[in-house]
């Protein structure tokens, strides 16, 4: 059964499950996952709790060992597993499944690591586990959910954001959640009413929005034109490396020119989505890029970008970043003379 994080508690509360797989690239979701989890079952009466690390080192034998542990007077235990980013490798897998196949009532088996593709949600280990108990992705919610997001947290807290304080929390703490939980602490002390306004987070906070090469990537597919120039001045802001971006980008523009052109051939949309293996959340915006961007328009692009780079490569004092703009802009379909008439854009 998949869950959400915010709906763990609820699931907790129903009792607990034999096992509990939390996989994404949200740390502060994964760690307030894991302690509710680890309470509900000190609560009851797991009081072991051993952690490994799934890698090279790791001796299975270990993890064997607390499972058979079954005489009267041993302790519930909770087994930790941890899966690498570069995930499971196929002696590691067959492993695991002697560990499940051992599994009974007094262990509580946690996995967690980084965020899983649709392929590895199929795998047999996976849905093995599935089937015992619960998964809770753990993903960074995006621009477009991030104030959902965040009104719930001030509601937990007893915080009473109005409309513009909500989109302000979500824009300064954009892809750091953490910030934001300790942002949203030190709110409740500071106004024990509980009453945000843009004037008191002005007064209190910071901005603490951090932002990476795809969402960049991200804003300029779904054409969000000033979402765009505000990541990349952050970027920026962050120092990082120029040549960094301009290679994301290219591999974005130089797909979307192979997607064109077999949609010039006559493939349909949906065949060559599975072609580059496009997944669904993300199609939606890959078809406004692909609407707004004919042919013409990509090679116009990509040999600007080339230009960029040999640029940056060969004369160190050159400064990228209002190309980098110009070249973002009209990704966003920002046409070169609008820009040049709005500045500010």
């Amino acid at each position: 059964m998949r869950v959400y994080p915010e709906q763990l508690t609820q699931q907790l509360a129903k009792g607990l499950r034999q096992t509990y797989l939390l996989f994404g690239n949200e740390p502060l979701l994964k760690q307030e996952c894991q302690l509710q989890i680890r309470q509900a079952a000190q609560q009851a009466g797991f009081d072991e709790r051993h952690a490994f690390t799934i890698d090279a080192q790791l001796d299975w034998n270990q993890v064997l060992d607390c499972t058979q542990a079954m005489s009267l007077f041993s302790a519930r235990q909770i087994i930790e597993l941890e899966v690498p980013e570069t995930g499971l490798n196929a002696n590691q897998t067959k492993a695991l499944q002697e560990v499940i196949a051992t599994l009974h009532e007094d262990i509580l088996l946690l996995m967690h690591g980084p965020r899983l593709n649709k392929k590895q949600e199929g795998t047999k280990w996976f849905k093995a586990l599935l089937a015992l108990g619960l998964y809770v992705p753990c993903n960074t919610p995006d621009a477009r959910h991030l104030p959902r997001f965040v009104q719930a947290r001030c509601q937990q807290l007893g915080l009473k954001p109005d409309h513009e304080s909500v989109q302000m929390l979500a824009q300064w703490h954009e892809g750091n959640l953490l910030a934001l939980a300790q942002s949203l602490q030190k709110l409740v002390l500071l106004y024990p009413d509980g009453a945000l306004t843009v004037v008191r987070l002005e007064e209190a906070l910071s901005r603490h929005n951090h932002y990476t090469p795809f969402q960049l990537v991200d804003a300029v597919l779904a054409g969000q034109a000033k979402r765009s120039q505000r990541v990349l001045r952050q970027l920026e802001g962050e120092g990082v490396e120029a040549v960094i971006l301009l290679r994301t980008l290219q591999r974005e523009l130089t797909q979307l020119y192979k997607m064109q052109e077999l949609g010039s051939k006559g493939t349909p949309l949906n065949r060559i989505f599975e072609q580059f293996r496009v997944w669904q959340s993300r199609r939606d915006i890959y078809t406004a890029a692909l609407h707004r961007l004919p042919l013409r328009t990509l090679v116009r692009l990509l040999q600007q970008l080339a230009m960029l780079e040999v640029k940056v490569k060969t004369d160190f004092d050159t400064q990228p970043w209002p190309a980098l703009a110009a070249l973002c802009a009209e990704m966003c379909g920002i046409a070169p003379h609008v820009r040049a008439l709005r500045p500010g854009m």
